[in-house]
């Protein structure tokens, strides 16, 4: 994915259109981002949970709203895909 970055980008930069990228391709771009984003933030809030309920366990129930929260990123996305599209 990172190899075609540059080409995307230089594409972007000097206003290159883009024949074959038709609504539901920016759909799924949309809805993938928010799920690549997601996935970021869950990694770092799940070890950080994990590691605090092995010294705690009463910390589980924070540590499972806060590991969840992310997701809502794409519930968002898939809404609005929904509503746009």
């Amino acid at each position: 994915m990172f190899e075609i970055t540059p080409e995307i980008a230089m594409a972007v930069l000097e206003g290159a259109t883009l024949e074959n990228f038709t609504d539901e391709g920016a759909a799924a771009l949309a809805v993938g981002l928010a799920a690549l984003a997601t996935g970021y933030a869950q990694r770092g809030i799940g070890s950080a949970a994990v590691g605090a309920m092995a010294e705690d366990d009463s910390t589980f129930g924070k540590g499972l709203i806060l590991t969840v929260l992310p997701e809502t990123l794409v519930i968002l996305a898939l809404v609005v895909v929904f509503l746009v599209g």
